[in-house]
């Protein structure tokens, strides 16, 4: 891409993070207490949820670690250094108040917001570590937005208020999970060697990924004749359960599978790739 290119990319994405951000508020700003403390993700209710969005873009702003209480641990559901860091802004943050810690979200998120729109588009797109690996600085705010939209389906469906399944926000995560296909598929489902699989999402992002293991598995335009297991169901289910949110066995119902019905089952009671 050439630098225009480069330019209009970078505000594109900037703007897309500043709108999710801006939904994840605006769906926030009317709940009660009751709805604050509820059950989001084990070992997290909503006001932990939002801690942890609080946390990581102080983080990135360049912000200490904080202090953690004496006496806090970390719980079960923290399973690895990344989530240990993760689980110190959580403690750090859970003694605030709900709308002093929105607040604080809408601070740190504008701040952001104003950092990375005057950021060069050289800067944007210099080498950086990424949850994914190494790659660019753009692609990490690629998988801010991501993780972000995740969190604010977590949070909608604990507090039982669904939306923003479709939209920008929505097709940049669902893109996030089709470019990992190919490990979800290959190395997660262990499809076997010479086996084609075809996803079909219903909606409401309607989409159909095509995937072939030969040598490793990768996304192919189409497949040459009949795929070898199918798969079936709407979009949110899917980006759930790639998400790590969602119980397969109890999701199976909800899924239509297609030719060969063991590796279908197979395939998807294993979608989960997040770590």
């Amino acid at each position: 891409m050439n630098e225009e290119e480069l330019a209009a990319g970078k505000d594109r994405l900037v703007a897309l993070l500043g709108d999710e951000w801006a939904a994840i508020a605006g769906l926030l700003a009317p709940l009660g207490d009751e709805a604050w403390a509820r059950k989001v993700l084990p070992g997290w209710d909503v006001h932990d949820t939002l801690a942890h969005m609080v946390g990581t873009e102080l983080a990135l702003s360049g912000a200490a670690m904080p202090e953690v209480p004496a006496g806090s641990e970390a719980g079960e559901h923290v399973r690895n250094d990344f989530g240990k860091v993760n689980e110190m802004w959580v403690v750090a943050l859970r003694a605030r108040s709900h709308a002093d810690l929105l607040a604080e979200f809408t601070d740190i998120t504008s701040k952001r917001l104003a950092s990375l729109s005057e950021m060069s588009v050289a800067g944007f797109n210099a080498p950086s570590w990424t949850p994914a690996g190494q790659g660019t600085y753009r692609r990490f705010m690629e998988i801010r937005v991501f993780d972000c939209w995740m969190h604010e389906q977590d949070i909608r469906t604990a507090v039982g208020m669904p939306g923003n399944e479709d939209g920008p926000a929505a097709e940049r995560s669902l893109d996030e999970v089709a470019g990992a296909l190919g490990y979800i598929i290959g190395k997660r489902g262990r499809a076997p060697e010479g086996s084609s699989v075809l996803i079909t999402l219903t909606g409401p992002l309607s989409r159909e990924y095509a995937v072939v293991t030969s040598g490793r598995a990768k996304v192919v335009e189409a497949i040459d004749g009949e795929p070898t297991a199918t798969l079936a169901m709407s979009s949110s289910l899917f980006l759930r359960l790639a998400g790590g949110r969602e119980d397969p066995g109890a999701a199976l119902d909800r899924i239509e599978l297609g030719g060969d019905a063991n590796l279908a089952r197979q395939l998807a009671s294993n979608l989960a790739f997040t770590i």
